[in-house]
């Protein structure tokens, strides 16, 4: 089957976090999945989805809700990480269409989560670490954040900091100004 380079599905993930070490029996877990296509001829970001995920072997910490805004009871409200998997496989045909996240943490999360629970991996193998991809065109001697990147594009950060939808939303649009400067 032939891959689709019509849009990019842009990915921010937040998870169960800790000012230190977790407690004794937790793990870090995803969330949240915070989605957002992004149109590949016009640089368009087409929509916005926040998927919460209920965790399995942590709670949401304190640290964590200032962090993100999520507490417990929200996330209880989620759905499993391999119902999570068929959205993003189904609707978003996510094996078939590169995805991108700011920075590798997104992936490997993914990649461990998934190995662990015994999921199918729901995306393919393309990816982009707009990170990674940001300070290599402009020249920058580290990789610095999200909300870095964009003030150095003078954009306003939307929404949410560290919420899922509104972060992926932002790297969106990161990715997008670099996609269309790569065409002059």
């Amino acid at each position: 089957m032939a891959k689709k380079t019509d849009r990019i599905i842009v990915i921010d993930i937040e998870s169960t976090c800790w000012e230190d070490k977790p407690p004794a029996g937790q793990e870090s877990e995803i969330i949240e999945i915070g989605i957002c296509t992004l149109d590949v001829a016009s640089g368009k970001r087409l929509e916005k989805e926040s998927i919460l995920v209920k965790p399995e072997k942590s709670q949401v910490s304190e640290f964590c809700t200032q962090l993100t805004t999520l507490t417990q009871a929200q996330v209880e409200q989620g759905i499993s990480l391999k119902e999570a998997c068929t959205i993003l496989k189904h609707k978003y045909q996510s094996q078939e269409r590169i995805w991108a996240s700011f920075g590798d943490y997104d992936r490997r999360q993914f990649e461990k989560q998934c190995q662990f629970k015994k999921i199918n991996y729901p995306f393919g193998s393309r990816h982009i670490n707009v990170k990674t991809l940001f300070a290599v065109i402009h020249a920058l001697p580290n990789e610095i954040g999200m909300a870095e990147a964009l003030e150095k594009l003078n954009f306003a950060l939307e929404g949410t900091h560290h919420r899922g939808g509104d972060d992926a939303w932002n790297i969106a649009s990161i990715l997008s100004e670099l996609l269309l400067k790569s065409r002059g």
